[in-house]
């Protein structure tokens, strides 16, 4: 007679056990780190629309920087983001397009909107085709730099600082970095003169708590130093 081998019931038992404990071990950390890379491409295509627009706008005009090319009053705004977006609705209001509650930092503390929106006087807020919300600051305001607010999926959760919120600086050359960086320390992209510092260390200055800050600053910094990756 022939022998037949096969598993028994014990040992398939403890197999699907360990399969299961191996599961819920991992399957939460690879569905954060999904949520991560989700967050920070939907940063990056929005971080592309801008560079991109800026280069253009300063091309169609002939100009060296935003100041020069005219992005100095929200009307220049409007005109700016309704020519080179594709706008889904111009809000009359913060809250027409963005989250309508208080939003969060990632310890669960309340954000005052001071601290992610230079307010409608200065910066025009829309929402736009591929779902992002965004509040850009006339260039006349801060004469070389300005701010964006960018709420990467508008309304929708989770609606924290660092996640689907981040507060970032456009500069003179249209460029887009964390707030707080010398504009010859973004040029040389080292060194940065006497007395400055490096940029990757500003924004590491500036996002050393960006989990825990009171405004909306600090994280777009450290994914910037990480290479488009989220650290935090």
């Amino acid at each position: 007679m022939k022998k037949l081998f096969a598993f028994t019931l014990a040992e398939v038992l403890v197999t699907l056990g360990i399969i299961g404990v191996v599961s819920a071990m991992t399957i939460p950390t690879l569905m954060q780190n999904h949520q991560r890379k989700t967050y920070v491409t939907q940063l990056h295509q929005v971080y592309n629309l801008f560079s991109q627009a800026f280069a253009q706008y300063m091309n169609d005009k002939n100009a060296l920087s935003l100041h020069e090319a005219g992005l100095t009053s929200s009307a220049a705004v409007t005109n700016f983001m309704n020519s080179y977006f594709k706008i889904v609705k111009s809000c009359s209001t913060f809250t027409d397009c963005f989250y309508d509650g208080t939003y969060k930092n990632m310890n669960g503390s309340s954000l005052t909107n001071g601290s992610y929106w230079p307010g409608s006087a200065n910066a025009p807020c829309f929402a736009l085709a591929n779902g992002a919300s965004v509040c850009l600051e006339n260039s006349k305001y801060h004469t070389t730099y300005g701010h964006i607010t960018i709420d990467i999926n508008g309304k929708a959760g989770p609606n924290v600082a660092g996640r689907d919120l981040y507060f970032v600086t456009y500069y003179k050359d249209g460029s887009i970095d964390e707030d707080g960086i010398p504009p010859e320390c973004r040029t040389s992209g080292s060194g940065c003169g006497s007395g400055k510092t490096k940029p990757q260390d500003v924004r590491t200055a500036v996002g050393a708590n960006c989990s825990s800050r009171a405004d909306a600053k600090g994280c777009f910094g450290l994914i910037l130093n990480n290479n488009w990756e989220m650290p935090y």
